[in-house]
């Protein structure tokens, strides 16, 4: 799995999962997906899917070490690849119908929100 981390301004994105999705529905999440080809590669797709921003609109900042995350109520092991990338234009993004908002937040708020499973410390990884 990966999630990448939009930043700008020295806040980060947040997206809020729509009901359409097959997991954490409801919850806020970064930009998250399976691992299909290597994790560099995805970030960017899942960026590019879910944003509609483009190699040129953003910049990697950080790759952070993998996080193993346990999901009991999922019975499920994630590795999770963090990743922060700096947004240049962020009126550029667009989200797509695997999310019905965006917020963008002190990275310090992160607690303010019900999150995917382990996303602070995901992103304690790259901050």
């Amino acid at each position: 799995m990966v999630t990448s981390f939009l930043e700008s301004g020295g806040k980060i994105l947040l997206l809020h999962r729509s009901e359409r999705v097959g997991s954490y529905r409801g919850k806020w999440a970064g930009v998250s997906g399976y691992i299909e080809k290597s994790p560099d590669e995805q970030a960017l797709i899942e960026i590019a899917e879910e944003t509609g921003l483009s190699g040129e609109d953003i910049e990697l900042v950080k790759k952070g070490k993998p996080l193993e995350v346990e999901d009991a109520e999922l019975a499920t092991r994630w590795i999770i690849h963090p990743y922060l990338f700096h947004v240049n234009e962020p009126g550029k993004i667009r989200i797509d119908w695997e999310h019905k908002e965006l917020k963008w937040i002190d990275p310090e708020d992160i607690d303010d929100y019900q999150t995917v499973p382990a996303l602070k410390e995901v992103l304690g990884r790259v901050m």
